[in-house]
């Protein structure tokens, strides 16, 4: 018998895990059920003994019939009754990336990337190790099945938002059906969503001409308020230099009242009218000297005969004693 055969032996130099110094001369690579990675330096067919690696179950089987499952750390196998290791089934929790290609409601076509999370768990190690014969590519076809049902009755828009509800239901279908087979699913995560460039583009233009509206919305708001405020400033300016006008022309009125009441006190045969027609000539005088001194005055052409001068004071006397008369007036509406 093959398993009789047996040689002495130092451990190859890829193994990762203790192996006993007696091997079986047809020592054959155990192929992994969830992976297809060659398992030749993690469980080994001893003659006497085998060593399974941390999380991993090894699959023991008597003349190609299922016997047992095996526990990491060093296991004895009665090789002359037909005992040995034929695979192992990893118990770590790993992931699988699908990518799917599809479209959306609106007719754009995206590629979504689905992680899912699984995981074998001990007392499921048979379901694992012999109901499927390729555990990975069952669940890429309920993935597809999933997303492609689900993502054409979104738009493009909401698949965005809608991630959660898609990897939920990814989840859904592979909780009813996988641990049939021995695989517990943790958690499916929409990774990625890419829309085809052209419409990435498209997208970004429109978010970007978007944003320039509101931004020239916001600059006209802006011109509208410097304008008004502007318009409200000079409104309020144009009112104080009229009130500092009206003021500074009260108070000329005052002075140049008690000036003629001081001047007729004194002088009792000269009347107001005289007083004012000499403070008239007084003031036009000191207009015409300042005219004269001063370089930078432009040439301004008036009366200066004395008939001309009489005719000024005149009329300015007039719009003195006019509004002298009105002043009772406004004083009496306003009381």
């Amino acid at each position: 018998l093959p398993f009789t055969a047996a040689r002495l032996a130092t451990p190859p130099r890829h193994a990762k895990a203790p192996f006993a110094t007696i091997y079986s001369r047809n020592t054959a690579a155990i192929q992994d059920k969830q992976g297809g990675k060659n398992m030749s330096g993690g469980v080994l067919n001893l003659i006497c003994c085998a060593c399974v690696p941390q999380s991993t179950a090894g699959v023991v089987e008597r003349f190609g019939k299922f016997s047992r499952v095996i526990n990491p750390g060093l296991n004895f196998l009665a090789c002359c009754i037909g005992e040995f290791v034929a695979g192992a089934v990893s118990l770590r929790v790993r992931q699988l990336d699908v990518t799917i290609e599809t479209k959306t409601k609106d007719n754009v076509f995206v590629v979504v990337v689905v992680s899912v999370q699984y995981e074998v768990e001990n007392d499921q190690v048979y379901d694992a190790f012999y109901r499927l014969t390729n555990p990975l590519e069952q669940i890429r076809a309920y993935v597809f099945d999933v997303v492609r049902s689900t993502v054409p009755k979104i738009n493009l828009d909401d698949v965005f938002d809608q991630k959660d509800e898609i990897a939920k239901a990814v989840k859904t279908d592979l909780a009813q059906t996988m641990p049939s087979y021995g695989y517990h699913i943790l958690q499916t995560l929409v990774t990625d969503i890419e829309p085809d460039s052209r419409v990435k583009s498209s997208m970004n233009e429109i978010n970007a001409a978007q944003r320039q509206r509101v931004a020239a919305a916001d600059k006209a708001e802006a011109e509208k308020i410097l304008v008004v405020k502007g318009a409200e400033a000079d409104a309020e300016s144009k009112y104080l230099a009229g009130v500092g006008i009206s003021r500074q022309r009260q108070a000329i009125v005052n002075g140049l009242r008690d000036s003629v009441q001081a001047f007729t006190r004194e002088i009792s045969d000269v009347s107001p009218r005289d007083v004012l027609e000499i403070m008239m000539m007084t003031q036009y005088f000191d207009m015409m000297k300042d005219v004269g001194s001063n370089s930078r005055t432009s040439t301004i052409f008036v009366p200066n005969t004395p008939g001309a001068v009489s005719d000024v004071s005149s009329q300015i006397r007039n719009g003195f004693l006019q509004a002298s008369a009105g002043m009772p007036e406004q004083q009496n509406m306003r009381r």
